[in-house]
């Protein structure tokens, strides 16, 4: 009994560790922290404005440079917010670090504490009642050890049940703590693009400062290389699958409507765009006229004779249909890697997926019927699909996540995916850089 009530003690020793108290300095800390975040945020607050009011203004050197001026600290505040934002999370990830290593270290006592138990029970069930009532002397020892053969019973009971809920407590403890590092991860990413932001901005500013205030064409001159430069990126092809390229300012001015509606990120959901239309030479190369009988729709998707869980050839006509389109000619993506092909337009929808999101495109849009080749129809058909995938959640981590899933599916996590999420985040940046100029011209 005495060996029992040991066992019990060292089950139920409390786990000491920062998962159930912070320090007075850890406290303090953080608290300087928070109060250090919402300070920068205000000055944040208060940059934009400058910015705002300066644009106002009419166009000379000196509201430019404020501009510019402006833009750079506001970029720099951003840069300082997730520095703080890192070392809170630093903080999180270090306590729940610590209380993960508790809870382990809990269902590892509570392990060595179950094989003690069972054992002592094996031992005791080696005996029969006989053998038990025979070697003691009177009937209250007897009953003594049956009790103590039910306590242990007991304990098992209880011991499995605890080990059960530490590994549940372990569990949701790792994946607090994979938020926190994506979250970190995300914060670094701001960092290097704010960073990016901060050298374009200073260039503008020294090439703006290079001119005598006195030399009104040089100035002249620097308006007008602008308003050429807007121009160009604005004029600039955005090249789609399955539909004609497209100006970039039109493309952006779906993506930025898209994003209204969503709130996926323009530049994220044209980087979608981007890596569709690179995929390779089997894309949006099936059905078109003058191809073999072996590219026809009807050989490249699956209908309702092919044991499959989706039947595209009856939903293909139907959407052709409704369209007023030729079937036989409207072109759709070959099949890849063993697969099936008829993915359509710049999204690349498969006609099962472009019919359970067209009614949301057409409430989104107020258009009767949506087309998978219409470039403003795919964008937003698109960025919902992404925003159910969370990409609205917005950050690096959710965004690569969510174009991974809408490459692979439930196979998203498969390293020879990788390139594909790797390819839109890519692009995201590059995008983002060129939203970014056009803005400041």
């Amino acid at each position: 009994m005495k060996k029992l009530l040991l066992i019990l003690l060292i089950i139920t020793l409390p786990i000491i560790g920062s998962a159930q108290s912070l320090s007075q300095s850890a406290e303090k800390k953080k608290a300087q922290l928070e109060r250090e975040l919402e300070q920068v945020e205000a000055e944040i607050r208060e940059q934009q404005q400058i910015v705002n009011q300066a644009k106002q203004q009419t166009a000379s050197i000196e509201r430019d440079i404020t501009i510019l001026d402006a833009e750079i600290r506001e970029a720099e505040l951003k840069i300082r917010a997730k520095e703080v934002n890192i070392a809170q999370l630093g903080g999180d990830i270090i306590k729940k670090t610590e209380t993960i290593g508790s809870l382990e270290d809990q269902i590892s006592r509570g392990k060595e504490s179950l094989r003690e138990l069972l054992r002592e029970k094996d031992r005791r069930n080696d005996d029969s009642l006989v053998e038990i009532l025979l070697r003691h002397e009177n009937l209250s020892d007897f009953f003594n050890e049956i009790n103590s053969f039910d306590s242990i019973n007991i304990s098992l009971q209880d011991l499995f049940e605890d080990v059960r809920t530490a590994k549940s407590d372990t569990e949701i403890e790792r994946e607090v703590l994979s938020e926190r590092r994506a979250a970190e991860a995300d914060a670094k990413k701001v960092i290097e693009s704010e960073r990016d932001t901060i050298r374009r901005l200073e260039q503008e500013k020294q090439k703006i400062l290079g001119i005598s205030k006195q030399t009104e064409a040089a100035y002249e001159a620097v308006l007008n290389e602008r308003q050429r430069r807007a121009a160009e990126i604005r004029a600039a092809l955005f090249s789609l699958r399955d539909s004609a390229a497209i100006p970039f300012g039109e493309a952006l001015e779906y993506a930025e409507q898209a994003g209204r509606v969503t709130g996926v990120r323009p530049a994220f959901l044209l980087a979608i765009l981007t890596q569709e239309s690179n995929l390779g030479e089997n894309v949006g190369t099936c059905n078109r006229p003058g191809d073999p009988e072996s590219k026809k729709w009807y050989n490249i998707m699956p209908g309702p004779d092919d044991n499959s869980w989706r039947d595209d050839q009856t939903i293909f006509l139907q959407i052709t249909k409704q369209l007023g389109l030729d079937p036989e000619s409207v072109p759709l993506s070959c099949p890849w890697q063993g697969g099936w092909g008829g993915a359509m337009g710049p999204s690349q929808f498969i006609p099962t997926t472009w019919n359970s999101y067209s009614g949301r495109v057409s409430k989104a849009l107020g258009k009767s019927v949506p087309s998978p080749w219409d470039p403003e129809d795919a964008f937003t058909a698109s960025a919902l699909y992404l925003a159910d995938l969370g990409a609205a959640a917005g950050g690096y981590t959710a965004e690569r996540t969510a174009a991974l899933k809408y490459y692979a599916g439930g196979n998203w996590s498969k390293p020879q995916n990788a390139f594909y999420g790797d390819g839109v985040m890519g692009h995201a940046t590059k995008i983002q850089s060129t939203i970014d100029e056009l803005e400041g011209l």
